[in-house]
């Protein structure tokens, strides 16, 4: 039997979009800092989350703890709602060398004023952006359960070419 009639019989072998990670860094904090997150509130329709410096940086005069970016993290619908957003702002194609081993895919922005339906604002700027799309199988919670955690063996993680296959199938994406 062929890989694809195997998924297709085998409801373990499908695989799903996990969650979109969405990230602003701007490596300083402030006002600047309070506008990106205005923007990825309104772009998301999440709450976002500041993220912190991991280590002190004296050149940049950035200091261990300090909010130095916004985040958030998109599931389910909505996380299919704003890829379909997003993608056409990078005109549905993305590079292959954005998938990791594990299917993962990773993608910039530079303004974020090119996706569509959003418009200008002054009082805002422009911020660039990236997005994470994380795939999984179902029963990969198993590796990240609290009480009986086990290993997922690699014939059960996504790989690039069936991320990139998925994308191509659910939203016409072109692998460059």
């Amino acid at each position: 039997m062929s890989e694809q009639t195997l998924q297709k019989n085998n409801p373990m072998r499908q695989i799903k979009i996990a969650k979109v990670t969405v990230n602003i860094g701007l490596g300083e904090s402030g006002e600047r800092l309070q506008k990106a997150f205005q923007l990825l509130e309104e772009l998301t329709n999440a709450k976002p989350v500041y993220t912190k410096a991991k280590k002190s940086i004296k050149e940049f005069d950035v200091r261990k703890g300090a909010p130095i970016g916004v985040m958030v993290t998109l599931r389910g619908q909505k996380a299919e709602d704003f890829l379909k957003k997003v993608l056409a702002a990078v005109n549905y194609k993305i590079k292959s060398s954005s998938f990791d081993r594990h299917g993962n895919v990773s993608f910039g922005i530079a303004e974020h004023v090119i996706i569509p339906g959003t418009r200008y604002d002054p009082e805002v700027g422009i911020f660039g952006l990236d997005v994470a799309i994380t795939f999984e199988r179902p029963g990969f919670r198993i590796s990240k359960r609290k009480r009986k955690k086990s290993r997922i063996p690699d014939s059960a993680r996504v790989r690039k070419e069936e991320s990139a296959k998925f994308l191509a199938d659910k939203f016409g994406v072109v692998i460059v």
